[in-house]
């Protein structure tokens, strides 16, 4: 689980082994962030 200050967003991650880089960039679009920014939460 992922939180983001001022913002509250549901998403629906597959339960894949691994997620194509298309639906893992609309994911985090999606929750209005940028790769950097996913990458700086992992």
């Amino acid at each position: 689980m992922m939180t983001k200050a001022g913002a509250r967003t549901n998403l629906s991650v597959p339960q894949h082994r691994e997620l194509s880089v298309g639906t893992l960039r609309a994911l985090i679009r999606a929750a209005g962030l940028t790769v950097d920014q996913f990458l700086e939460l992992l």
